[in-house]
């Protein structure tokens, strides 16, 4: 006799679900990468492109089986940048060109690799060398 309550639930347990498989995934922190990358190479800046190396860890680390542990990295790292980037002041008219669309995609992004690597961080379980 579930009603409503169990409706409730079950949407909980999959916003849930979703972006814990989000955080677990390798793909949304090289695709971060490459959008930081594509703003800060020309012109170079040094202190914005120390993070594209560190994501694109993150992702070579998942696919080698450290989900848990590359979803924690690459949420710190995109909390981060998410708050370096948001200091910065845009005019509103620049907020709709390319590089401000780009920008705004970029800490999109960065909020929910934040968000999911967080909770895949927080629920996921290490697999000890030891049994006992």
């Amino acid at each position: 006799m579930g009603g409503k309550d169990s409706a409730v639930e079950e949407a909980t347990a999959t916003f849930v679900q979703r972006f814990r498989a989000w955080g677990e995934n390798p793909f949304p922190p090289t695709l971060l990468a490459t959008l930081i990358t594509a703003q800060y190479m020309r012109p170079f800046q040094a202190l914005p492109m120390l993070f594209p190396p560190v994501l694109l860890f993150t992702s070579y680390a998942n696919v080698q089986g450290f989900k848990t542990d590359s979803a924690g990295i690459s949420a710190a790292w995109s909390g981060l940048y998410l708050l370096l980037a948001g200091r910065r002041n845009q005019p509103f008219m620049k907020k709709w060109g390319a590089r401000g669309i780009t920008r705004g995609a970029t800490m999109g992004l960065c909020l929910a690799n934040m968000v999911g690597g967080g909770l895949a961080y927080t629920l996921g379980k290490r697999e000890n060398g030891e049994e006992e």
